[in-house]
């Protein structure tokens, strides 16, 4: 099963254990107004995944919509996570205000989730490959490094979804212990 942004968001919510308050919070950090009741609907799993997890207990509502969390969605909720963790950087003389946004395509999100996440949560290299190692994933120092390059690096390499699930399932392992 292919993982979406929405996936991701619940995945990345879950593992570090962020209160919907706070998710609300990190979003407007990363420069999106997103209300509590929209922040439901983008968390909300679709009807498929939903079932396939946890069976049917009835809570679903057939006629309220999801909202579809965008690669900008997700990658200003990155930047916001960022300056929540580690507070808001003042930007050099020269600088732009806000980071460039880094995902060109759906090809390019795990990549970047796996680099924001890296900086912030200030985890090392070795930092990784644990927590990817907790989820029974290994792979070298030198692979992870191909992940967290810059898309168009000649050992740029794109990063799949069953790195992403198990390093966000590596975390939740860390985090909620």
């Amino acid at each position: 099963m292919n993982m979406n942004n929405n996936d991701i968001l619940i995945r990345l919510r879950y593992a570090l254990d962020i209160k919907n308050t706070d998710m609300v919070e990190i979003f407007k950090l990363g420069d999106i107004e997103v209300t509590k009741e929209e922040l439901l609907k983008i968390l909300k799993k679709s009807k498929d995944s939903y079932q396939n997890e946890v069976g049917n207990d009835g809570d679903i509502d057939e006629d309220e919509e999801n909202i579809l969390c965008t690669n900008f969605m997700l990658e200003s909720f990155l930047n916001g996570l960022i300056i929540f963790k580690r507070g808001k950087q003042d930007s050099k003389p020269g600088q732009p205000e806000r980071p460039a946004m880094s995902i060109k395509d759906n090809g390019s999100v795990n990549n970047v989730l796996l680099k924001k996440l890296k900086i912030a949560l200030s985890l090392t290299s070795e930092d990784m490959l644990e927590i990817l190692e907790e989820a029974g994933v290994l792979i070298t120092k030198g692979e992870l490094s191909a992940l967290l390059r810059k898309e168009g690096h000649k050992n740029y390499k794109v990063c799949g979804d069953r790195y992403a699930r198990n390093f966000l399932k590596g975390l939740a392992i860390q985090y909620r212990d």
